[in-house]
């Protein structure tokens, strides 16, 4: 473990080195995105992705699940409000404000996951906001480890888009289509429910 640790921060140290060093002029009309605006972009995405999927089912269907062996739908939301917590917490330096309680387990109507939703959110939006290329590569302990800031928060990234990924299932088994592809369809000029995602982004 201390060694993927070590892998991490070098990798991190690497990126915001070559980030950092002197660059040419960006091609017209591009532009140089360093390690942290990087990986807040990525968190933006995800986020207007999930917040938008929250809104998608009602209360009814929060139970339901397209298969018996995975979470419900609204599960999948306290599910990843409950790693947001944690990650950011870590990236913050302080306990989990939700101390060991289990969000999955406590939060069980539309209303309250939607809510629990937005609180990580609104608890990992100024970790994100503060983020610099330099407070990306600092040491923070996660459990047992002290893990780079960027690791920990490109790791939420990676989770909450898998999550993602995941709830765009249960939402293609309702007829609905993702908020990702919504937007890549508005963006070409498709209306209304296609029943194929187009490439890209979308799910």
């Amino acid at each position: 473990m201390k060694s993927a640790t070590c892998l991490v921060f070098a990798v991190l140290l690497i990126t915001a080195s070559i980030v950092s060093a002197q660059q040419p002029p960006a091609a017209a009309g591009g532009q140089t995105i360093g390690l942290a605006l990087g990986l807040q972009r990525s968190y933006a995405g995800v986020k207007a992705n999930l917040t938008e999927a929250a809104e998608k089912l009602a209360d009814a269907d929060y139970t339901y699940r397209p298969s018996p062996e995975i979470r419900p739908y609204g599960a999948q939301f306290a599910h990843t409000a409950n790693s947001q917590f944690n990650a950011c917490a870590a990236a913050k330096g302080e306990p989990n404000p939700n101390g060991t309680a289990n969000l999955e387990q406590t939060k069980t109507t539309r209303a309250d996951i939607v809510k629990a939703l937005a609180d990580s959110f609104a608890y990992c939006d100024p970790v994100f906001a503060a983020l610099t290329d330099q407070s990306a590569l600092e040491l923070v302990r996660q459990g047992q480890n002290q893990v780079a800031r960027g690791s920990v928060l490109a790791n939420l990234i990676a989770h909450s888009n898998e999550e993602y990924g995941v709830i765009t299932v249960y939402l293609r088994t309702k007829n609905l289509v993702p908020p990702s592809t919504e937007r890549a369809q508005r963006g070409r000029g498709m209306g209304g429910n296609q029943g194929a995602a187009p490439t890209g982004r979308g799910q």
